[in-house]
């Protein structure tokens, strides 16, 4: 069983910066994908970047340039640093772990959400 607790949410003034982390409890941390996503009001949740095990990463389009996602396995956490904030990326930021394992079956982990809000 795997365990993510979210942190690092809260107000910012736009055009501010935060840095969620996302610590996951387990030992397979490391050798599987991570992803951040997000759910705004009256939104459907959507991706919002993923780092492979590797560290390779992918963003969606509407936070290319603006948000970085980190990981350091040998703390189990992932993070992700947004910078230059909307009002826009208001929402509830989830960390997701899902993965398939050799025997083809499938597990997904969700964190309880952390909320950020840009507002003046």
């Amino acid at each position: 069983q795997v365990q993510l607790v979210e942190s690092g949410g809260g107000l910012v003034q736009p055009g501010g910066s935060l840095r969620l982390s996302c610590a996951a409890s387990g030992s397979i941390f490391s050798i599987y994908p991570m992803d951040w996503y997000r759910q705004a009001p009256g939104k459907q949740r959507e991706s919002v970047a993923r780092i492979t095990s590797t560290g390779s990463t992918n963003y969606a389009d509407s936070v290319k340039g603006q948000f970085t996602i980190s990981r350091d396995n040998a703390k189990n956490t992932v993070y992700l640093q947004m910078s230059s904030l909307k009002p826009e990326d208001t929402a509830v930021y989830y960390c997701n772990l899902h993965y398939t394992d050799y025997l083809r079956r499938t597990y997904d982990y969700w964190g309880q959400g952390t909320q950020v809000t840009v507002s003046s």
